[in-house]
């Protein structure tokens, strides 16, 4: 399998209607009007996964004078994404996709690289979609740590 292509900016996000890890139905049209940081990760409680979503909640309140709503999306079923939202006090929506619907919908699914081992995974991406559902900026390997900031920088 090639190296993941992310969706470009300039593209419509492609619409999604899940269940969140709180229970609540969210699709990407019901956040239309305000700004979307909508964030692929691989894996909950990985120590850049948990740097970058604490980074955000740590800035939520920044993000959101921005209306920005931040949106995490990974491989990892509601139960972890659970513990994990727990674990890290995340007031962030969490959507599971084992299926990899949505990854692969992104084109954030394919072979990676590390350390000379090649595999299939998730390519951390985060992806700031305008109030009409179109993508305005893709964020390839996001600092973990100062995801934020890197968000903001990016608003006109």
């Amino acid at each position: 399998m090639p190296a993941p292509q992310p969706l470009d900016a300039g593209t419509t996000a492609p619409e999604f209607s899940v269940t969140t890890t709180a229970g609540d139905e969210l699709t990407l049209s019901s956040l239309r009007g305000g700004l979307v940081a909508l964030y692929f990760y691989p894996k909950d409680a990985t120590p850049g996964c948990t740097s970058q979503a604490c980074n955000l909640r740590d800035n939520l309140g920044t993000l959101a004078a921005h209306d920005i709503t931040v949106v995490g999306v990974s491989p990892d079923d509601d139960a972890s994404h659970a513990r994990f939202a727990a674990a890290h006090e995340l007031p962030f929506a969490l959507v599971a996709d084992p299926e990899r619907e949505i990854i692969e919908a992104y084109g954030v699914w394919g072979e990676k690289k590390n350390y000379g081992r090649v595999y299939d995974g998730l390519q951390r991406t985060t992806f700031l979609i305008d109030a009409d559902g179109v993508i305005q900026h893709v964020f390839k390997r996001p600092k973990t740590k100062d995801h934020a900031a890197e968000i903001l920088s990016k608003l006109p």
